[in-house]
């Protein structure tokens, strides 16, 4: 039976108030101690840095800041549920932050839905921040939000869509090891047009990027809760008719249960119980499955493999190939920081993904293993190596 974590959890939150604090790097025990973190000695770091601005990056905490910053309005499996709601999450994800790549994170809930205020806020207390985490806000907004801040001059990165893309394209290139097939002779569908749909059909198809990088999935089909997203629907808001224009090369029409014949991978990220044994019989030989809405997934594993899939991946950590963003995200914020990047390009994704997936070792893969333990902390400083080569590597990335 699947134990009810509500009650332990709520005990465990009311009696530490909280998962997170702040704690000083150094004991101030005397006059010598007080002196030289305040008055008088604290001036020198202030005017090295009216003098020099980047020096902030040397003499404070920015070089290892990172914000994590929601309105609550998109909250995993939760939705809306507003910023006071959210912050426990907030909280959670600051201690991943720190337990895999010991870097300091924070939440900052704000009490807004509106756009430009949240942009406006995020430019004001970027002085002191090393990079900025976007959390569970709800799309359309959040890619507009995330590509106005790109000239901030930090690390912007929304994590919901680009964590979830990266360690999905992770564990894509291991399956493709597994059955045996090339990924770029894919056919893949997308089953969610929500903020990490769309990342994860733009990752895959390369958008964007250096082709020299990477290698293209030629063959994406994308379904929202309406059908499949095709060039003929006059429904299409803008993020999705950006879709129609790199997605559905033979503009098919019809639900889900029509995109999946004969494709080779279905990602889900969406609502659960949508497919059974029957549909995925339906698809090619061999097929993947990442069924990742949480807490039900699109289908159960052994539905699955009872439909003829291959391997099976979901966002659930009781069961195999746990497709979870907590691979990606330390390392990928702890690499932009030790080469202090000015934004996450598509070259740095591509190199976290990669990185991720090389954790697994080719003789070890197997159906049930494509993708490393959330709990492996090798995995972030492997992560956060590759990111940081690939930020230096790249002109203008980097200060």
């Amino acid at each position: 039976m699947e134990k009810n974590y509500d009650k332990d959890a709520l005990f465990l939150h009311e009696k530490l108030r909280g998962k997170i604090g702040i704690a000083p790097k150094m004991n101030v025990i005397d006059k010598e101690d007080l002196s030289l973190v305040y008055s008088p000695g604290v001036a020198a770091p202030c005017l090295a840095i009216a003098e020099n601005k980047n020096k902030v990056w040397k003499y404070t905490m920015k070089s290892n800041t990172v914000a994590i910053i929601t309105d609550g309005t998109a909250v995993l499996g939760l939705g809306d549920i507003g910023p006071e709601a959210a912050l426990p999450v907030m909280e959670g994800k600051a201690m991943l932050f720190h337990k895999f790549a010991h870097i300091d994170a924070f939440p900052i809930c704000l009490d807004t839905k509106d756009t430009e205020k949240i942009i406006e806020t995020i430019r004001i207390i970027s002085p002191g921040l090393g990079g900025v985490n976007l959390e569970d806000i709800s799309a359309p907004r959040s890619f507009e939000i995330e590509e106005r801040l790109q000239d901030l001059g930090i690390p912007v990165f929304h994590d919901d869509q680009h964590g979830t893309a990266i360690v999905v394209l992770a564990g894509l290139i291991n399956a493709c090891k597994v059955v045996g097939k090339k990924i770029e002779d894919l056919k893949v569908v997308v089953n969610g047009a929500g903020a990490a749909g769309v990342a994860i059909a733009k990752l895959l198809r390369c958008v964007g990027s250096d082709p020299n990088f990477c290698v293209p999935v030629k063959d994406i089909v994308m379904v929202d809760s309406k059908g499949i997203i095709s060039k003929d629907r006059t429904d299409l808001n803008d993020s999705k008719k950006e879709i129609a224009n790199f997605t559905n090369n033979s503009n098919i029409s019809g639900g889900l249960k029509d995109a999946i014949k004969n494709a080779d991978v279905f990602i889900g990220v969406s609502i659960g119980k949508l497919l059974n044994a029957d549909d995925i019989k339906t698809m090619a030989k061999d097929s993947i499955i990442f069924g990742l809405a949480n807490p039900e997934p699109e289908i159960m594993p052994e539905e699955a493999y009872k439909g003829g899939a291959a391997v099976v991946g979901t966002g659930r950590s009781d069961l195999p190939n746990q497709i979870n963003n907590v691979l990606g995200f330390p390392g990928i914020f702890r690499g932009a920081l030790d080469a202090k990047a000015k934004i996450i390009t598509p070259k740095m994704k591509y190199a976290a993904a990669k990185a991720i997936a090389k954790c697994i070792h080719n003789h070890e893969l197997r159906h049930d293993l494509i993708i490393p333990a959330t709990l492996n902390q090798r995995v972030a400083f492997d992560v956060a190596e590759a990111v940081r080569e690939a930020a230096l590597s790249e002109p203008g990335v980097c200060f």
